[in-house]
């Protein structure tokens, strides 16, 4: 009950602090909207409004300050505006819709956790070699480190033109996006875990004989499974990112990625929200997903996760 009410006392400060963030982002709209239809405003010329600090112009123009959360297109969308376009665009439209978030969300996650598989797949693959082999950790490791610096908002595009002018298109494009964001964090998850036994450990199994073989499936790996799946938390987020980022560039109509597109093409700053909301939770579930198979996967295994 506690932990409770410390969660919903912190959600409830966010929640008045962004409510109080929309006075200075709105309210100078407000105001020009209101000289527009001919209302009163304070001062008169729209060049000293531009001047005035925003909560200057909210003290000297009190009519405007409860219009600032009911913004048609607003600088900064109040929560409850975020909430019923939330509301409106999952439980309210067709699931079938263009105009419903669950639709573009399906398009997003298909394409999320293929890049997801392909990138854990590639990591686990790589971490293995990693550890097994001197020559890889010298060579691999390197630039699986490089690979990371460079900003994926300027990879995306390349990756989608090559594969675009080789005939490959639809899923696989943003797939591969996702799989190079999720791949890194589980090579180096999988290579501490694979590590982490100690050497009093690796001794006791040269003693029975083991194989390098029986080391890995008897030892390595399951020591790995914490690390391994630590990472993979990590690496399902960022395979989210890579899938909305692959959208952008390739003038989707469909996805969480077109749907922030869009919404900044119009100026439609609570669809921009509620989209990046929807990845938010969209987010939220996979991680929640992952933990739960962790517990059970770990309990079994007589691991504490």
């Amino acid at each position: 009950m506690k932990s409770l009410v410390a969660v919903l006392t912190v959600l409830a400060g966010i929640i008045g602090i962004w409510y109080l963030a929309c006075v200075p982002m709105n309210i100078k709209g407000v105001l020009d909207t209101a000289e527009r239809a001919g209302e009163v405003v304070a001062p008169a010329e729209a060049q000293v409004r531009r001047d005035l600090s925003a909560f200057g112009l909210a003290a000297q123009n009190r009519f405007a300050v409860s219009r600032v959360w009911s913004v048609e297109r607003p600088r900064l969308p109040a929560p409850h505006q975020v909430a019923w376009e939330l509301w409106d665009t999952t439980v309210l439209k067709k699931v079938t819709s263009k105009r419903s978030l669950v639709f573009h969300a399906q398009v997003t996650l298909s394409a999320t956790l293929l890049g997801f598989a392909i990138g854990t797949g590639l990591g686990i693959l790589l971490a293995v070699g990693i550890v097994h082999s001197k020559v890889m950790d010298m060579s691999v490791m390197p630039w699986a480190i490089v690979s990371q610096t460079i900003p994926i908002i300027a990879l995306a595009p390349m990756i989608i033109v090559v594969l675009y002018s080789i005939g490959v298109q639809g899923l696989l494009p943003k797939a591969i996006i996702a799989a190079y964001l999720s791949f890194f964090p589980v090579v180096v998850g999988m290579v501490k875990g694979l590590r982490s036994p100690d050497h009093m450990q690796l001794d006791l199994m040269k003693t029975y004989n083991a194989s390098q073989g029986q080391v890995f499936w008897k030892l390595r790996l399951p020591s790995s499974m914490p690390y391994l799946f630590a990472s993979l938390k990590i690496g399902i987020a960022a395979s989210l990112v890579g899938a909305i980022v692959g959208e952008l560039p390739t003038g989707a109509v469909a996805g969480l990625g077109a749907r922030l597109l869009a919404g900044s093409y119009y100026g439609q700053t609570v669809q921009i929200w509620s989209a990046l909301f929807a990845a938010a939770i969209l987010a939220a579930a996979l991680v929640a997903l992952l933990g739960v198979l962790e517990r059970v996967l770990l309990g079994r295994m007589g691991v504490k996760a």
